[in-house]
């Protein structure tokens, strides 16, 4: 008989929120876990259960034979030199050009779960580009913990740098429509905002997950179709989402927002399940890839 799994608190999800963001170290999480579980097997069992499994959460194979999937280096002059990504386009694309998406990582490096996400963009007949940020370093260490850890060693102007020169080369990839859409999560939201000001009209749509905004001034650069994704339960960023809403609206841009009720922070990463909402993350998924067909494939 398979042993009861116990209810994750919600006091130990957000105590893994803070431990993830670099806002208090292992044992502080540790801690906190022990103080809201029954007992030191329990608590044993909780942190098991909030960190990430990726072969459980996979929806598409690396090796699915609908894909073509490879790793290309990217140069950034104006950054670490180069920037190493994974790239997904669908199998029978053949010499037909499409669309391109930039998909960044929260801020554990390039993990099996962003991959998972480029192939599902792949799916959908859109050519997909994770980059990643810690190449610098040594690339993602195949495990998030470490990876989080190499996060905080990176020069973070120089992989803004990086992370330009990635939406440039796809952009400007000969199999490209020339037409470019930017996803991240968390940290990669907030790369998503940025990029959308930094590159203006060259920037078709951006749809941060969960990601900070933008300086207040720098939303009139904004020339791409924002859609933004928060957690209801993630009250940080949605106190912030009103201001943002204001001001693309003063600015003209084109936008949409959605907070999902009782959804947490990381709510679509389907590798962490007791973060996980299901009916939130498949309403989001389904809005993201509607949004980068009327304004990533548009030609107009």
């Amino acid at each position: 008989m398979e042993p009861t799994r116990p209810d994750v608190p919600r006091e130990a999800i957000d105590a893994y929120n803070l431990f993830i963001h670099g806002h208090i170290d292992r044992r502080s999480f540790l801690d906190r876990v022990k103080k809201v579980a029954v007992s030191s097997a329990a608590a044993a069992a909780i942190v098991d259960q909030l960190m990430p499994n990726y072969a459980a959460a996979q929806q598409v194979s690396p090796k699915d034979p609908r894909l073509k999937t490879e790793y290309a280096t990217v140069p950034s002059p104006q950054g670490n030199g180069s920037i190493r990504g994974y790239l997904a386009r669908p199998a029978n694309a053949g010499t037909t050009r499409l669309p391109a998406i930039l998909v960044v990582h929260e801020n554990r490096g390039l993990n099996p779960h962003i991959e998972d996400v480029a192939r599902r963009l792949a799916l959908e007949n859109f050519m997909a580009f994770a980059p990643d940020g810690l190449t610098s370093v040594g690339g993602y260490p195949g495990d998030d913990e470490k990876g989080g850890a190499l996060f905080g060693k990176v020069d973070r102007m120089k992989m803004a740098e990086d992370l330009y020169a990635a939406a440039v080369w796809v952009k400007s990839r000969p199999d490209s429509t020339g037409r470019l859409g930017v996803t991240g999560f968390c940290f990669g939201g907030g790369v998503a905002n940025a990029l959308a000001v930094r590159m203006g009209a060259d920037l078709a749509a951006a749809v941060p997950f969960y990601g900070g905004p933008p300086a207040e001034a720098d939303v009139t650069k904004i020339k791409a179709a924002v859609l933004v994704h928060h957690g209801g339960e993630d009250a940080r960023l949605v106190e912030s989402w009103p201001a943002y809403d204001a001001a693309m609206k003063a600015a003209g841009v084109r936008h949409e927002g959605y907070v999902y009720p009782g959804a947490v922070h990381g709510f679509n990463n389907d590798a962490t399940p007791q973060r996980y909402n299901k009916a939130a993350a498949d309403q989001a998924w389904q809005r993201t890839v509607a949004w980068f067909n009327k304004y990533v494939r548009a030609t107009s």
